[in-house]
């Protein structure tokens, strides 16, 4: 099986890039839904013991979580040094069922996968990009987004043009939706072809 991890800065089409894998039949997994549930369940405790008054009815308010990290932004690592190991975990789980049920190729979508600079042990990392003023235009009709928020986010983040030069295959998703799912079958296509 063919372990491929797909990373980008934010607003840079990761999503799409991942459901265009898992179109072409590639067994998908996202650490951001892997955090989403890991906010509503196993993690809640613990992130309240951490930053009190970030959960309500049993599950982590993400408002208020992102309200104490821009109060705090030191205390970043301590959610980071939580919640990582979790998520790591259940990406092992995810490829080891992914190879157990015999796919040709598993994509994991990890955001700061350069940034952590953890070994997730993938084949090659694929990077998505585009237009720096795409990519602004794109985070900032997120609901809940603000000009603060993204500059604070951008700032943990590499730079586009170094992941890019890091990634054994990088998909422009400036362009369509259409054209990017085009990328995304030349790439798969490849894979096949190695294996």
């Amino acid at each position: 099986m063919f372990r491929l991890g797909l990373t980008g800065s934010i607003a840079t089409g990761k999503s799409t890039v991942l459901q265009a894998f898992a179109d072409l039949g590639a067994h998908v997994f996202s650490a951001d839904a892997a955090v989403h549930e890991l906010y509503a369940g196993p993690a809640v405790e613990a992130v309240e013991q951490l930053f009190t008054g970030v959960t309500h009815d049993g599950v982590v308010d993400r408002t208020r979580l992102s309200a104490a990290l821009a109060a705090a932004p030191e205390r970043i690592g301590e959610l980071e040094a939580l919640i990582h190991p979790m998520v790591r975990q259940r990406i092992r789980a995810f490829m080891d069922a992914a190879e157990a049920a015999g796919a040709f190729l598993s994509v994991v979508e990890v955001p700061l996968l350069f940034e952590s600079g953890y070994d997730y042990g993938f084949d090659a990392v694929a990077v998505t990009a585009c237009d720096p003023a795409e990519q602004r235009r794109r985070a900032l009709v997120r609901p809940g987004m603000s000009v603060e928020k993204l500059e604070t986010v951008l700032a943990r983040q590499m730079p586009q043009a170094e992941k890019r030069e890091r990634a054994d295959f990088v998909f422009d998703t400036s362009h369509s939706i259409d054209a990017t799912r085009a990328e995304v079958e030349a790439v798969v296509a490849q894979i096949r072809a190695q294996g």
